[in-house]
């Protein structure tokens, strides 16, 4: 037997890409068939399933099986074929609507049985396929066709969806990191069981911008902690602030005035769960 060597040109389809030029998606698919040559897998043990929505085309894309579903149903099919065939590495694509509207029980179920498969969230606050109205991860105010007046709604918040459902895996991640992200798909497709990642993606027709604060070069390094288990929480442009439990509560502090000691220390596997959703409730 020969070792099998692939590289990214296997894994690109012959199919035009049709999203809009300058979405947040071409990251996300780029950076997918980078780091799938790198896992050794066979491309006929991999399948990407997908929903309804601009993230859905993702199939067509990969040069591997693929399945493009009904609306909100993706995680159901992907467990039903890896129940099936458990050889077979199999990746969830879906979208703030599709996924946590009318695919949200589907998803939530496919998360607490854990079953060996990797669910990848494309989050920009807005159904871009249907022409921009608000979706479940949309903030309260936002103003779109099927909101004409702002959004009553509260904002869904994925990660904390992800943890209140028991998933095993959780990570968050940004279409413009493009570094960060590669290592994230990479850590999920090691998990053994539900791996779920949020992805920050941008609709540049519908909702541009929406995630500013995180990818913008001149702000994102005093709104965004790079996550490191055993390692305290410390970020900013100078690495002089950091993160510290006050009572039961997280508060930003300078590391001018505060020692390193008391910071709060990440924890990667923790099982109440507690730090986990304290982090997710953290925001920008």
């Amino acid at each position: 037997m020969t070792e099998l060597k692939l590289t990214r040109k296997d894994f690109v389809s012959d199919q035009m890409v049709r999203w809009c030029p300058g979405c947040g998606d071409y990251a996300i698919l780029a950076q997918m068939q980078r780091i799938l040559p790198e896992l050794g897998i066979p491309k006929e043990d991999v399948v990407f399933i997908s929903g309804i929505g601009c993230s859905s085309r993702f199939p067509y894309y990969m040069d591997t099986y693929g399945i493009h579903s009904i609306h909100g149903r993706a995680p159901t099919l992907a467990s039903g074929l890896k129940l099936t065939n458990p050889n077979l590495q199999v990746w969830v694509i879906t979208g703030d609507g599709d996924g946590l509207s009318i695919g949200g029980n589907h998803l939530i179920h496919t998360l607490r049985r854990n079953i060996d498969l990797n669910i990848i969230l494309f989050n920009n606050r807005i159904y871009g396929l249907t022409k921009g109205q608000y979706s479940p991860t949309s903030l309260p105010g936002t103003k779109s066709k099927s909101s004409p007046m702002g959004s009553i709604d509260p904002a869904f918040n994925p990660i904390a969806v992800a943890i209140g459902s028991g998933a095993t895996f959780i990570a968050r991640t940004a279409a413009t990191d493009v570094k960060h992200m590669a290592e994230i798909f990479r850590r999920a497709a090691a998990h053994k069981g539900t791996s779920f990642i949020e992805v920050y993606q941008n609709c540049i027709i519908f909702n541009d911008g929406t995630w500013s604060f995180a990818t913008d070069p001149k702000t994102k390094h005093d709104h965004i902690i790079y996550l490191e288990d055993g390692k305290p929480l410390i970020f900013g442009k100078n690495k002089d602030k950091g993160i510290r439990l006050n009572g039961i509560t997280p508060e930003i502090v300078s590391l001018d005035e505060v020692d390193e000691s008391e910071l709060l220390v990440h924890q990667e596997s923790i099982e109440n769960g507690s730090l986990a959703y304290f982090l997710s409730q953290m925001h920008h």
